[in-house]
């Protein structure tokens, strides 16, 4: 059963803090009911958001292609899909980002017998519902 509490995200936190730095992104750290690890940017240098528009314009069978979608000014990134969403440094900083977030994560699930074993789940959030993100010069 996925599990993480606060002292578990007070571990990780200075990693994911050193890559945020190290992008020029600005976030924040929390828990989701004791088994998701969230971080949350709100602002930053690198235009996340353009880049996974720009890329997902070029798949017919994306909803933004398909359904001519405008740029959405939030997002939750998709951690399972960030080599084909994302390129340049955006890629590199999510990358970075999953992996801080991870360090001492387990997956041992098993799909074909219907087993799931995880130490925690992991959520990106790029800006929030009411406060979009803020891309700074």
């Amino acid at each position: 059963m996925a599990w993480i509490n606060q002292e578990g995200k007070t571990k990780l936190a200075p990693g994911i803090k050193a890559v945020l730095k190290k992008y020029g992104m600005k976030g924040s750290i929390s828990l989701r009911h004791h088994s998701t690890l969230v971080v949350t940017i709100s602002e930053g240098l690198l235009d996340v958001i353009s880049n996974m528009y720009e890329i997902a314009m070029t798949k017919p069978e994306s909803y933004f292609a398909r359904d001519k979608a405008p740029k959405p000014n939030y997002m939750q990134v998709n951690e399972h899909w960030i080599g084909d969403n994302y390129s340049g440094k955006c890629k590199d900083f999510l990358e970075a980002l999953k992996d801080a977030m991870n360090v001492g994560n387990h997956n041992r699930s098993d799909i074909q017998t219907d087993y799931f074993d995880v130490g925690w789940y992991l959520d990106i959030n790029i800006g929030k519902w009411d406060k979009p993100y803020q891309l700074t010069k």
